[in-house]
């Protein structure tokens, strides 16, 4: 499926993915573009009840990573058949926040099940749907979470230990030196540089396709 109007934002915990998805959304209406936004994991009912499973953080059993791996992807074939390919069929655009790298970073790195047992259930849920353009709001751990307690109550992700925040991080590095279609943004610059850049990045492609 052609997915070039297919635009993702990543990042961990407090790198501003949701400011810079406003700015996205706004860019492409001014141009007159017509534009869904959606988000992971979430989007559809079913997916938010599940989102709502996954990131509590008052489950009493251990939630084990290959569990939280398959919600992660069930929740995604949800949003994926019933927002994101209908909206890009439609000829709109799709911005989202977060998609499968987010799996890739946080079940692949920070849970360390590594991409070799990812890939194949990746390839039976959603092996024709990469999004055109993948922005990574790159951002130190320990200042991410410094922003996230700032918003309030932390989910169970959030409440993970820092080694899990860097191994998440690293394997966010690998895959942008990795994927053509994944450009990383230092998130730790100032609101009005991270803005500057991000406008940079997107302007170009948005006028490509």
């Amino acid at each position: 499926m052609d997915c070039s109007r297919f635009i993702v934002v990543e990042g961990s915990e407090g790198a501003g993915k949701s400011t810079a998805i406003k700015l996205i959304k706004n860019l492409l209406e001014e141009q007159g573009q017509t534009v869904t936004l959606a988000r992971e994991p979430g989007g559809t009912p079913m997916a938010e009840d599940l989102r709502t499973v996954i990131k509590s953080a008052s489950v009493d059993e251990k939630v084990d990573a290959r569990t939280e791996l398959l919600i992660m992807y069930a929740a995604r074939v949800q949003l994926v058949e019933n927002v994101i390919r209908p909206a890009l069929e439609r000829g709109e655009w799709l911005v989202c926040d977060r998609f499968f790298y987010s799996t890739w970073a946080y079940q692949g790195g920070g849970r360390e099940l590594g991409l070799d047992l990812i890939r194949p259930i990746h390839d039976i849920c959603l092996a024709d749907m990469t999004p055109g353009l993948t922005i990574f709001m790159d951002l130190d751990p320990e200042l991410g979470l410094e922003r996230a307690r700032g918003r309030g109550a932390l989910d169970r992700f959030e409440l993970e230990q820092i080694d899990f925040f860097h191994r998440t991080r690293a394997m966010y590095t690998q895959l942008c030196d990795e994927r053509k279609e994944m450009q990383k943004l230092d998130a730790s610059q100032s609101l009005e540089e991270v803005h500057a850049h991000l406008l940079n990045l997107i302007r170009p492609y948005i006028e490509q396709n």
